[in-house]
Formats: structure tokens, C-alpha cells, sequence
């Protein structure tokens, strides 16, 4: 099965991407896994990943957000491209 989506980040996505792969070193693996997940189903029509669309937030600002345990990715889908615009850390003020 060929992707149908490609994933591109945006330039806000690659500077966040740098400062974590420099302080986490799972970040990489994690970041590749998301990769794959985005390129596959990005509307999470299987129901099989923790994508949620998020409300009220303007396109470009990120109006999806996938969780891959503590790590979160942002983006936004146009035509058959999945745009990232924010990765980082589960806020620890959350639970």
C-alpha cells in the first residue's frame, strides 16, 4: 500500500524538531513513527490512533493533533499533503 498523504513540516515544525532531538533521543524514532502514521490515514478513519481534531483552532495553527505517548504533533491536512506545525512534551500540568 502507497501513502496517499505527504507529510512536509513547516519551518515553525523543524526548528522545535532540532531543539528536541538534541535533548530526547527517542524523539527520532518517535518523530519517523508519526511520519508514518500521518502519510497513511491522517483523518484517523480506522479509528486506530489517538488523533483528535481540535476545536476552534484557526487552519495553519494546527487543527489536528496526534499523541504518541508523551510526545504531541500538530498539523494541518491540504489536499493530499499533511502540514506539521508543532511537536513537543505532553505539558506535566496537564494530569
Amino acid at each position: 500500500m502507497t501513502p496517499s498523504f505527504a507529510v512536509y513540516p513547516s519551518s515553525h515544525y523543524q526548528r522545535l524538531s532540532t531543539k528536541l532531538q538534541k535533548g530526547h533521543r527517542d524523539f527520532e524514532a518517535t518523530e519517523r513513527s508519526a511520519a508514518a502514521i500521518l502519510s497513511a490515514d491522517p483523518y484517523n478513519r480506522s479509528r486506530s490512533q489517538n488523533i483528535k481534531k481540535l476545536e476552534g483552532v484557526p487552519s495553519g495553527e494546527g487543527q489536528y493533533r496526534l499523541s504518541l505517548g508523551r510526545w504531541r504533533f500538530r498539523y494541518d491536512i491540504v489536499a493530499q499533503a499533511v502540514v506539521l506545525t508543532y511537536c513537543g512534551l505532553r505539558r506535566e500540568s496537564t494530569y
